[in-house]
């Protein structure tokens, strides 16, 4: 059973995350302030946050970016502020995903599950990850999907890579161009679309309507379920 930090200001939405995270297997420790869910934080060493970005002592922003200078626990915000703004700010400051009010408690569920695989997954250090389909062998350098090799070049291999690590996980631009293609680009978005556009006429069946690699307008791209 995992232990999962609910922090809402709202003791109803506290009591429904908590009802839905019973509901999925998972134990609930809940904060109403940023203060609150630091101390809890640190005393129930919880394996997941799911986060309110309005508190009423501190921006939740604020509390996303103190809790990732802690852990690498996955910390997914839960919030009504559905500006692209906010999503990319919460996700460059360490976010692993972003799910606006009201929510679907099976989506959450779903989301929070995917990102404890990720952690998981990390800390075990995989040379193969998959998602969707897709297979990435690192140590041998090796693309498939559905069973089918996939030729790539260096930077397609390292954007796909980067969102099949991801697992469904939204990537900014900055995070990615940063990853593939280092700090002194990351106003090049034109290089990040054309290894997208290739890598969907190499892995979509219609690259015309991708199915596998979604856009996020403004904000990145993520691999689809």
């Amino acid at each position: 059973m995992s232990r999962i930090l609910v922090v809402d200001d709202e003791a109803a939405i506290q009591r429904l995350v908590s009802a839905v995270l019973a509901r999925g297997g998972h134990a609930a420790v809940a904060a109403a302030t940023g203060r609150a869910a630091l101390a809890e934080f640190e005393r129930a060493a919880p394996d997941a946050a799911i986060v309110d970005l309005g508190l009423p002592d501190r921006d939740g922003l604020e509390l996303i970016a103190a809790l990732r200078s802690r852990s690498t626990v996955p910390i997914l915000v839960l919030s009504a502020r559905d500006a692209t703004a906010e999503k990319i700010a919460a996700l460059d400051l360490g976010a692993d995903d972003y799910v606006t009010k009201p929510f679907d408690g099976d989506e959450l569920l779903a989301r929070l599950r995917a990102a404890l695989r990720r952690t998981a997954a990390r800390t075990a250090g995989e040379a193969i990850l998959g998602h969707g389909g897709i297979a990435v062998d690192r140590s041998r350098h090796r693309v498939t999907s559905e069973g089918r090799e996939i030729a790539l070049t260096p930077r397609e291999f390292a954007v796909l890579e980067a969102l099949v690590e991801a697992g469904g996980r939204v990537l900014t631009h900055a995070a990615l161009l940063e990853q593939v293609w280092g700090r002194a680009h990351l106003n090049d978005v034109e290089y990040l679309r054309v290894v997208i556009r290739a890598l969907r006429l190499k892995l979509e069946a219609d690259p015309s309507q991708p199915r596998l690699i979604r856009n996020e307008p403004g904000i990145g791209y993520r691999l689809a379920d």
